[in-house]
């Protein structure tokens, strides 16, 4: 056998975690593919700010509009379900059963649901081999308004394939078996697990059952939507729009709220410290689950309904408010005034809670009423919900990828340095984006805008935003190269038998923050170079 084919070989089973337990394949699988969507919906956002810069600099169009819509449509898609949500299933399969030390049951449940979800996204492209005609009015008709969701017959001039609605069913199957997986998992573990439940399996049972509960609405809009596909039901659009609202807000706390426990479980590790009130923390969560899946219509104020309704959106909007800030002020306490260590991880989960706060506030001025009428569907409301996915939803995501992998591969990062130069471009990438969102929507440009007026108001956030989303995404590429080598070539590490915690302090000591004065050349050797330079002369 050559070289290249063991090499590839080696490669396979480091990424895929074939000589593994059933609970390292199967989280590695997840995490695998959810990256591999992930990539694909980061091209699709980069195609898009080609195509808006490229208008703003040279008012040329490199992409077809079929292809810009495509872009835009399948990022949200992509990384919103097929990366965020899959990344943070694994995330709790894993840590859940380090946690709790269950005997994994019904395998081959939890197999078919990570088969049909990952086969939904394929679906979700649209014209593939079984549908091939449906090529010319496919993708513009992914995208809604007021009229209808992605455009039925009788209700809108572009009709999508049906594959997309059976994507999104396929997907409503796959997310529903994870979380019933998890959930049963944890009520079995309720008879052998004598301890409290940590905050972080808090927050996993918490996630599971707000997964279950916004999808509901999404569910019950996708069918109606086949059914009227076809002709066996009517429509009623608004309706159908609030149902399908549920899992568009209740998402963002969905994909937020794994952050939230994983600073839980992180900021009093790294900081040698209990959390500062445990039932606070618990509080929180259960404060999140009730506020998170009641607001569908915030984002349908502009809807002809009745006032009071509005109102009382508003109220409960600013509900989620309550337990956020309780969730600030507890880890803050927990961590006022104790030595920490800086290190990949320390980083990753502060960015993450500062930027929890910073992005939160922009969320509570899209709730307000009369704000809203203003930024309605302009690009400030994606500039809200990026800055929560690029500091907050993400960077919590990579301070738990940075000791999830080597556990679960067994292999150490293979540079330190990549890891810091990757933190800085995307931290810098990232806020040019959203300051340029931000500025797009308080200028007035409504979102999805291919084109524009030609004024600086909107060209130098254009520029600076797309700017920004090619440092992030060249940073990004630097960790997922980083993460390669470290499944060929990084030290290999035991952890059988550690516990998750002496695990996780390991590995963050082996990330800590490059230090200068190990670098530094001694101030004698300096004095005595320049004496002799000096002699010569």
């Amino acid at each position: 056998m050559s070289s290249v084919s063991k090499g590839l070989i080696n490669l396979v089973n480091a990424v895929l975690q074939l000589d593994k337990d059933w609970v390292s394949r199967i989280t590695m699988a997840m995490i695998v593919l959810s990256l591999v969507w992930g990539i694909l919906g980061i091209i699709d956002a980069l195609a898009a700010r080609i195509q808006e810069l490229s208008w703003g600099v040279s008012q040329t169009l490199v992409l077809t509009s079929q292809e810009y819509y495509a872009g835009i449509g399948l990022h949200a898609m992509r990384d919103l379900f097929g990366f965020a949500v899959q990344l943070e299933i694994a995330i709790f399969v894993f840590l859940s059963y380090k946690i709790l030390h269950f005997q994994p049951r019904a395998k081959w449940f939890l197999n078919i649901g990570f088969i049909l979800f990952n086969i939904a996204f394929m679906l979700l492209e649209g014209p593939i081999v079984a549908y091939p005609t449906f090529n010319d009015n496919y993708f513009p008709a992914e995208s809604w308004y007021y009229l209808s969701p992605y455009g039925l017959p009788a209700y809108s001039q572009d009709v999508v394939s049906p594959l997309w609605f059976f994507g999104w069913e396929l997907m409503d199957i796959g997310v529903y078996i994870y979380v019933i997986w998890i959930i049963y998992h944890y009520y079995l573990a309720t008879k052998t697990y004598k301890e409290k439940l940590p905050i972080f399996g808090v927050f996993a049972l918490m996630t599971s059952l707000m997964i279950a509960i916004g999808w509901s609405g999404e569910v019950a809009a996708n069918t109606w939507d086949i059914l009227n596909y076809y002709g066996l039901v009517g429509l009623n659009v608004i309706s159908n729009q609030i149902a399908f609202g549920i899992l568009w807000h209740s998402i963002v706390y969905i994909v937020w709220m794994p952050a939230i426990g994983a600073m839980y479980y992180l900021i009093p590790l790294l900081a040698g410290r209990p959390v500062y009130s445990d039932r606070m923390g618990r509080v929180a969560a259960l404060l999140y689950l009730i506020f998170s899946n009641n607001v569908p219509i915030h984002h349908l104020y502009m809807v002809d309904l009745p006032v009071y309704l509005k109102f009382l959106e508003e109220i409960l909007t600013f509900g989620v408010v309550i337990p956020s800030m309780m969730t600030f002020f507890n880890l803050w306490a927990t961590v006022k005034g104790a030595q920490v260590k800086m290190n990949l991880i320390t980083a990753w989960i502060s960015i993450s809670f500062a930027g929890a706060i910073a992005a939160g506030v922009t969320g509570i001025a899209n709730g307000d009423i009369s704000f809203d009428a203003i930024i309605h569907d302009s690009m400030w409301v994606p500039g809200h919900f990026h800055a929560m996915i690029f500091w907050s939803i993400v960077p919590a995501g990579f301070a738990t990828l940075y000791y999830m992998v080597p556990m679960l591969t067994g292999r150490m990062w293979y540079s330190t340095k990549l890891g810091w130069i990757h933190l800085v471009g995307y931290m810098i990438g990232s806020a040019m984006v959203i300051v340029g969102f931000d500025a797009l929507g308080l200028a007035g440009l409504v979102r999805k805008a291919e084109f524009y007026p030609l004024i600086s108001a909107y060209v130098t956030p254009e520029i600076i935003a797309s700017l920004g989303a090619m440092i992030a995404d060249a940073s990004t590429l630097l960790w997922l190269g980083n993460l390669v080598l470290a499944l060929l070539k990084g030290k290999t590490q035991n952890f059988e038998g550690a516990s998750l915690d002496n695990a996780v302090s390991f590995i963050a000591s082996t990330l800590e923050a490059p230090r200068l004065d190990k670098i530094e050349v001694p101030l004698h050797n300096v004095k005595s170079a320049l004496i002799r330079a000096f002699e010569k002369k």
